[in-house]
């Protein structure tokens, strides 16, 4: 195989990583919230009913925002159901997912898991604009944010949490140009309630960041002209623009679904270029980010059947994929497109965190273990902290049915404050293991920390409940460091991390 090459050199950067590129997702949705995170009564629960276990497994994790409480769930959430003493909380029909919700866990609860992971867990509330508006969301957020002195705020303090939560980051509904969602609306009838609903908000308080919704995915239909008509309306009033996409295999179409992080980079660069268009139409000189708050490895064709079989049960099983290793590279591949573009990505969750396509799963009663999925992020979130570098890959290729042709090695790289750099590389070959050589160019780095890979001669296999550690991640021999510069090579369908000081 010929071999792969790049060059690395502090001159040419991409962009500071926000640390909310390393975000998650909670929904009340399947057992993400019962028996994932919270269940009462649980060997692990503590005083809160939160399992420690998985709190403990959020933490290796690397989580930061985490986003609530969805989701589809989000356009029929009443926020008031969420609130006050348990017992008088009412039980509620979810049209989004064909289920009854209880409200056993809400907003308080919420953040106080928050706390409970720690300082680097920061709230990304989601507002109900699809059966709800302006007002509810105005209440919801003097209900969580003002300090003290009126109705709601006061009640907070009633509800037993004096201190304001401080929500800072808040997504302006969810997907509102997808016809599942409840209270669908055009792109013209989403940003006027948007640009409504933000200036308001903003009128309590100027410093809050917003998201507003873009494109539930570049296949829509109404894609790039529903971001320009939003933004329209928006742009001076938001912050970030949204962007979901979930990847499977079609038609067992490996090699396509192995280059999914073509589509995504697509998807993040003609949003930006919409952005900007649209920016340079108003004569404005303000960026808008993107918040790519919702991706993962979903393998959405078996969901629809799953949920409309549904008669309204509490908290079921729900898409819980067990994730193989070729899903694990791609999910690599994916976080890789996130760092490629941290100039405009700044915000990015992980949907979601626990049993619901999530990289950590639970028995109710029983134990929490980490899917392959797991240990890309966490790697990612430990090791890619800092400034990107621009990364050109000079890689063999092959050809695909969704995407053409494309690059074998997928990589990107970042340099710690202390001068430190990771690499983050997928050998999207399942056959052959690819050669790679970096130049470094003025980046003073003399020995190689560690390179470490998920890999394995079974492409499908996976952690479960009997086995929980059948795929980690290994060292791997044989990677130098020299005056040639750094000389790897890749194990077939891997993902790989080399970090060098």
């Amino acid at each position: 195989m010929r071999t792969a090459r790049f060059t690395l050199d502090p001159a040419f950067t991409v962009g500071e990583v926000n640390p909310r590129l390393f975000g998650s997702f909670v929904e009340h949705l399947g057992r993400c919230v019962y028996t994932g995170v919270f269940e009462p009564g649980h060997p692990a629960a503590d005083e809160d009913g939160i399992r420690t276990d998985v709190l403990d497994l959020v933490r290796e994790l690397g989580v930061t925002a985490i986003r609530y409480p969805g989701g589809n769930f989000v356009s029929g959430y009443k926020w008031e159901d969420s609130v006050g003493p348990v017992e008088d909380r009412p039980r509620r029909l979810d049209l989004a997912w064909r289920t009854t919700e209880s409200n056993r866990f809400g907003l308080s609860e919420y953040i106080a898991f928050l706390k409970k992971v720690g300082p680097q867990a920061e709230p990304m509330m989601a507002v109900n604009l699809g059966t709800r508006g302006v007002a509810e969301a105005l209440e919801l957020q003097e209900y969580a944010n003002h300090p003290s002195g009126t109705a709601l705020s006061d009640l907070r303090a009633e509800h037993g949490d004096k201190d304001p939560f401080g929500i800072r980051l808040w997504c302006l509904g969810n997907e509102m140009d997808g016809p599942w969602q409840t209270g669908h609306k055009t792109a013209e009838e989403y940003g006027r309630l948007a640009a409504e609903t933000a200036r308001a908000m903003r009128q309590i308080d100027p410093d809050l960041e917003l998201v507003a919704c873009g494109s539930s995915g570049q296949s829509m239909e109404t894609f790039a002209a529903w971001e320009a008509t939003v933004l329209q309306e928006t742009y001076d009033l938001v912050d970030h623009i949204s962007l979901h996409a979930y990847y499977e295999p079609h038609d067992g179409d490996v090699d396509s679904f192995l280059a999914s992080a073509v589509d995504m980079e697509s998807f993040i660069e003609n949003v930006v270029a919409t952005c900007d268009h649209v920016g340079a139409r108003l004569k404005s000189k303000k960026k808008i980010n993107l918040s790519f708050d919702e991706w993962n490895v979903w393998y959405m064709t078996k969901t629809q059947a799953e949920v409309s079989a549904l008669d309204w049960p509490e908290a079921p099983r729900l898409l819980e994929d067990n994730y193989s290793v070729t899903d694990a590279v791609v999910f690599g591949s994916l976080l890789i497109a996130l760092l490629r573009h941290a100039d405009r990505v700044t915000v990015a969750c992980l949907a979601q965190l626990v049993n619901v396509i999530a990289p950590i799963m639970t028995e109710p009663g029983g134990p929490a273990w980490r899917q392959t999925t797991f240990f890309p992020f966490a790697q990612a979130s430990a090791y890619g902290r800092g400034e990107v570098l621009d990364v050109r890959v000079d890689s063999p290729t092959y050809e695909t049915k969704r995407y053409g042709e494309a690059d074998l090695l997928h990589a990107t790289a970042v340099r710690a404050e202390d001068g430190s750099v990771t690499v983050f590389a997928v050998n999207r070959s399942r056959t052959e293991s690819l050669p790679l050589e970096v130049a470094l160019n003025g980046l003073g780095l003399g020995e190689v920390v560690e390179h470490s890979a998920l890999a394995d001669a079974d492409p499908d296999a996976r952690n479960t409940l009997a086995e929980p550690e059948r795929v980690v991640p290994h060292a791997v021999d044989g990677t130098v460091l020299d005056e040639g510069g750094l000389r790897a090579t890749l194990e077939p369908l891997s993902w790989n991390v080399i970090r060098l000081r």
